[in-house]
């Protein structure tokens, strides 16, 4: 019997109906169904199996992970000088600029330093590895469906 004093028909008390699972679909970390869809039309799981793939995986997290890291360790060590080296921070370089707006302003010029960085990388070592990839994939799964 709800609050308003009314009892429930049966559509109200039968249990959720399950909804049916896309055969494209894939549990991600969190046990989630999601489905993967590429720009290109290639839907593909053995592409990410491939050699190929694996070593590009390998060259980004290389660049990645350190390069992270290495940001992540600079932007600390300027918060905690900021937090407790207050007299070096206020040490006058010259004029009216301190060790403290030097040190950020280089945070912003190492973030598009970075940004900058990576976007070379990428031109040079991923997206040319990534076409010839996707053409060696492409060009496999046309064949497949071709019949030769």
């Amino acid at each position: 019997m709800h609050r308003h004093g009314q009892e429930c028909d049966a559509r109200h008390s039968a249990p959720p109906r399950p909804r049916p699972v896309d055969p494209g679909a894939r549990r991600g970390a969190h046990g989630l169904l999601h489905r993967v869809v590429r720009r290109d039309g290639l839907d593909d799981p053995g592409i990410e199996r491939s050699a190929e793939f694996r070593a590009l995986r390998r060259t980004f997290r290389g660049f990645a992970f350190p390069v992270t890291v290495g940001f992540l360790l600079w932007y600390l060590l300027y918060v905690l000088l900021s937090c407790y080296a207050h007299d070096f921070m206020a040490t006058t370089l010259f004029g009216t600029i301190n060790v403290a707006l030097l040190l950020g302003l280089l945070q912003f010029a190492s973030t598009f330093a970075l940004a900058a960085w990576y976007a070379r990388f990428a031109d040079r070592r991923l997206d040319p590895a990534t076409a010839a990839l996707r053409a060696r994939h492409v060009t496999r799964s046309v064949l497949q469906e071709v019949g030769e």
